[in-house]
């Protein structure tokens, strides 16, 4: 699970030693000792791995690409996996920080605390970090003033094209902070900018600019550079708001956003690592085909070359889909993150129960398509009408399980027997199949509470459309 992520834009000045002169010091001034990796005894190299199976730090140097990926890992007794990867691309003087943790299926299931990584700390101490649209990035908030229009003509729209959100803070009536800023942008270094207003009768025209000058003071407001997700806003409520609770949903808003943003192939650890051993792959071909032009003059050779090479080849195929693999399934998710988050509200208004998830996004759909048809049944000008509508506005239908019953309908038309294809089809839809007798058995998901009989060679053309609705019905 993705808890961290974000990319800033680094100085031109930066090497790949200051690279992994910083990593080290991040990890022997870890306030958390049992995740230091300890004996390590730098000698210059850019590829190399330190520690043991349970706690590790790698650098690994893409030299084709100019590219130093590091990755700290730390495995849990209980089997939680926490990676904290740093991926360095010099040529475009870019540099992206994810913070992701795992499970083996062993562990326990676990709601752990993290905090922006402290790595992002000494990359503002050590002055690496160039400024996001002429506003430096710093762990500090921004205090302005009706004199820094210019700063927020840049920020707060999208003519700066800034790469981080930015994050306004107006005073109270009291021309106090609604919260902890201080706090706020401790815990939102490299991950979005703080501005304030630095009182009351000094921003006025900055309110004005903003378009908030009837709005109630003490408000929060979210600006993002991506043009598809809104300004978020929240409202101060002296009498009943809770300043820990607003300051936590502004967190969660801006961390969100970092990780619902989909992050190129070569700024993720899988992506580097695996375009390495790709490139290894590739000259391991272009020296396979070589010994065979030449194998006619020297078969003897060549038979010793095939022995040792044969095993290292497969080797770096399986390393080579076992991360290919793994990078699918993190843009999967993040693909994911972002749909869930494009729309989502600041607290959830359901909860999930014992139901397992099919296929992602199946829960969610099949909800929102079931309140659809509650809408259509209910008298307009009703509550119920406009909660209903209301839930339906703000969470658009992907019509996910509308796609699968066309699947199942188009599959099953006109079924005669079962086919290889077909035997496929089904069973990327989620089916197992067994054979009883004269029937299939189709489950869904191994779920016996799901489970359909269809014949193996139906004498009624009409048959195959009868199991689709049947199927669509009783599981879609």
């Amino acid at each position: 699970m993705l808890l961290f992520s974000t990319v800033l834009d680094i100085k031109e000045s930066f090497t790949a030693d200051d690279m992994i002169k910083l990593v080290l010091e991040w990890n022997e001034t870890s306030k958390y000792i049992e995740n230091r990796v300890t004996g390590i005894e730098w000698k210059g190299e850019h590829t190399i791995r330190y520690g043991t199976d349970a706690l590790w730090l790698e650098f690994v140097e893409y030299t084709e690409k100019s590219i130093l990926a590091v990755r700290h890992e730390k495995r849990t007794a209980d089997g939680v996996v926490w990676d904290s990867d740093f991926i360095m691309d010099f040529a475009r003087k870019q540099m992206a920080i994810q913070l992701d943790r795992t499970y083996h299926e062993e562990a326990l299931v676990m709601n752990a605390a993290f905090s922006t990584p402290h790595f992002i700390s000494l990359l503002i101490q050590h002055d690496y970090l160039r400024d996001d649209c002429g506003i430096p990035v710093l762990r500090e908030p921004i205090y302005i003033t009706d004199a820094d229009m210019d700063l927020c003509r840049k920020s707060l729209t999208k003519e700066g094209a800034c790469r981080l959100p930015v994050v306004l803070v107006s005073k109270t009536a009291e021309n106090r902070d609604p919260l902890s800023i201080v706090w706020l942008a401790s815990r939102l270094k490299g991950a979005a900018h703080v501005l304030v207003e630095q009182s009351v009768e000094e921003c006025s025209a900055v309110r004005a600019f903003c378009g908030k000058s009837e709005e109630p003071f003490g408000g929060v407001w979210i600006y993002y550079p991506s043009g598809a997700v809104r300004c978020r806003k929240f409202y101060y409520r002296s009498a009943t708001g809770n300043e820990d609770v607003r300051l936590e949903k502004v967190i969660r808003n801006v961390i969100e956003y970092g990780i619902a943003q989909r992050r190129e192939h070569l700024l993720t650890w899988n992506g580097v690592v695996g375009a390495r051993l790709n490139d290894q792959l590739m000259q391991q071909i272009s020296v396979r085909m070589s010994a065979e032009s030449a194998r006619k003059k020297a078969e003897d050779e060549i038979d010793k070359i095939y022995d040792t090479f044969d095993e290292d080849l497969r080797d770096l195929q399986e390393k080579v889909a076992e991360l290919t693999k793994a990078n699918e399934a993190l843009q999967y998710e993040n693909q994911g993150l972002r749909a869930r988050y494009a729309d989502a509200a600041a607290s959830p208004l359901l909860y999930m129960g014992d139901e397992e998830e099919f296929f992602q996004g199946g829960i969610r759909d099949m909800i929102l398509n079931t309140l659809d048809e509650a809408m259509s049944n209910t008298e307009a000008g009703t509550r119920r009408a406009d909660l209903l509508r209301d839930i339906l506005d703000n969470n658009p239908s992907e019509h996910l399980v509308e796609e699968r019953r066309q699947r199942i309908k188009t599959l099953l038309k006109g079924y005669k027997n079962m086919t290889g294809t077909m035997r496929m089809e089904l069973h990327d839809l989620g089916f197992e199949i067994t054979e009883e007798g004269k029937h299939y058995k189709l489950t869904y998901h191994g779920d016996p509470r799901y489970m359909v009989i269809m014949g193996k060679t139906p004498s009624d053309n009409r048959s195959g459309s009868n199991t689709a609705a049947k199927i669509n019905k009783k599981i879609l």
